[in-house]
């Protein structure tokens, strides 16, 4: 079992090195420390427009609900962090209820205040609270909890693609959103289609923009329909085939029928 055990961790730690991403937080059944503050409105999301540095939208709406966080540089790491899914804790403030609570990272926040920080939206926040006392616990300023990383179960959700505003002929930019268990992706490839439609199978890596947007800068128009490749934190590799149509539009929702298993 021992060597079964090290034999997924190389091979995790392949997948980043080949892609370029350091790992982050491993999922563990220990908790760890960190410190908590929250920001925006006592109920809300996080910032005023249901958004985040991630580039994920509605976020006050499922699957994240406002339980949503900022996370610093080994929780955010400059966007791979995006749309992980963390259990947090507090204990040791009277108002806490010591019941864990699940959050998505869709937000950054860089201040030094903790090795782990979380950065909370006011629902998530109050969140840990026991009941009655959430705007009580959110009065405490900055507490001490405990976070440990689990899988993200979004129910009845396949992958999402945005296509976001500005993309054109030469310059594709798509924000991958829903993705189950890691809840990243390090790494987006496009495949175009010929003049007739069908696939050229050929796969052309995207880069990361910023959080979970994905670009293309191309020295041709682009044909589509076009079909996207995911790579999971863990390995797993999803193919969504012609996801995206010829007659594509900017600032344009695009449903998968794929989900990482």
């Amino acid at each position: 079992m021992a060597g079964a055990s090290a034999k997924v961790v190389a091979m995790l730690l392949s997948v980043l090195a080949t892609y370029g991403f350091a790992a982050g937080v491993v999922y563990t059944n220990d908790w760890l420390p960190a410190k908590a503050t929250w920001y925006g409105q006592p109920n809300g999301a996080g910032p005023d427009d249901n958004g985040g540095a991630c580039g994920f939208k509605n976020t006050n709406q499922y699957p994240f609900m406002s339980m949503t966080s900022c996370g610093n540089e080994p929780l955010f790491q400059d966007g791979k962090g995006c749309g992980a899914c963390y259990q947090i804790r507090c204990t040791n403030n009277p108002s806490c209820s010591g019941q864990p609570r699940t959050v998505i990272i869709t937000d950054m926040n860089y201040y030094p205040v903790a090795r782990y920080h979380f950065d909370l939206s006011g629902t998530a926040f109050g969140a840990m609270a026991r009941p009655g006392l959430n705007d009580q616990l959110r009065h405490a300023g900055i507490i001490d909890i405990q976070f440990r990383r689990v899988p993200c179960y979004h129910r009845g959700l396949y992958v999402n693609f945005h296509v976001e505003a500005g993309s054109n002929p030469v310059y594709l930019a798509v924000l991958v959103e829903f993705a189950n268990k890691d809840g990243t992706v390090v790494q987006l490839d496009v495949m175009e289609s010929l003049p007739s439609g069908k696939p050229t199978r050929v796969w052309t890596p995207m880069r990361r923009s910023w959080g979970s947007i994905w670009r293309l800068d191309a020295n041709h128009r682009l044909q589509g329909p076009f079909s996207l490749r995911m790579v999971s934190e863990s390995g797993q590799t999803v193919i969504a085939h012609q996801v995206i149509p010829a007659n594509w539009r900017a600032n344009t929702n695009y449903g998968s029928k794929v989900q990482f298993r």
